[in-house]
């Protein structure tokens, strides 16, 4: 009926979806401290911590930092943007050698950058990476 408010169930129903909306909303967005961010690689040298924190055949993530380490063989070690190439969104996890992104399913080869799952379609940029003294540096003049 015109003129009468809307029933509970239906005001319920529709905060509960605007809440989910956002909370969707918050994983991509820019705003967020982990969202996309414009420049998917360091733009000046990251101490990402102890070299022989990476497992040797594994990979670590660095979601603070937006990257991606592996070590294909002991001192050995390679980096890329942990920021998917689909959205923006950073991972949120390592799994064996794969990066997931939270987003939307797509996932990623952490010792190539290439994507093994869409949606993305583009591979993952490549950040230069070096170990001094037992640190591992990433990022331009690294």
């Amino acid at each position: 009926m015109p003129g009468q408010p809307p029933a509970r169930r239906s005001v319920l129903k529709g905060a509960a979806l605007a809440g989910a909306a956002g909370l969707g909303a918050a994983a991509c967005s820019t705003e967020s401290k982990l969202g996309h961010a414009q420049t998917p690689t360091p733009t000046a040298p990251v101490n990402l911590g102890a070299a022989d924190e990476v497992p040797v055949g594994g990979a670590k993530l660095y979601r603070e930092q937006r990257l991606v380490v592996s070590c294909p063989a002991k001192g050995q070690y390679k980096a890329f943007s942990a920021q998917c190439t689909h959205a923006g969104c950073v991972f949120d996890k390592v799994e064996g050698i794969e990066g997931n992104c939270p987003c939307h399913g797509s996932r990623f080869d952490v010792t190539t950058g290439r994507p093994l799952k869409g949606p993305a379609t583009a591979a993952l940029p490549e950040v230069p990476v070096k170990v001094t003294d037992g640190k591992l540096l990433a990022g331009p003049d690294a």
